[in-house]
């Protein structure tokens, strides 16, 4: 497995913001190896606003998570 994810540092809340979207993107990846099944997948969740909201939600989670990593850029 290639190393990718080498510190939750970052310099702005926007650059957090986007490494929180790629931690759940990551997520996905890891849990559903398969892009074809992620591509089958993707028209049954991409119009539904619950499934949407919740992954807003896990963004919105890994957002936390850097921002307190790096001290909430104080």
């Amino acid at each position: 497995m290639t190393q990718w994810l080498t510190s939750l540092t970052t310099d702005t809340p926007q650059e957090g913001f986007e490494l929180a979207i790629t931690l759940a993107r990551k997520g996905v990846g890891y849990t559903q190896t398969s892009a074809e099944v992620r591509e089958k997948l993707r028209p049954d969740y991409a119009e539904n606003a619950d499934s949407l909201t919740l992954a807003s939600q896990v963004i919105a989670i890994h957002f936390q998570t850097v921002a307190a990593a790096n001290n909430y850029w104080k």
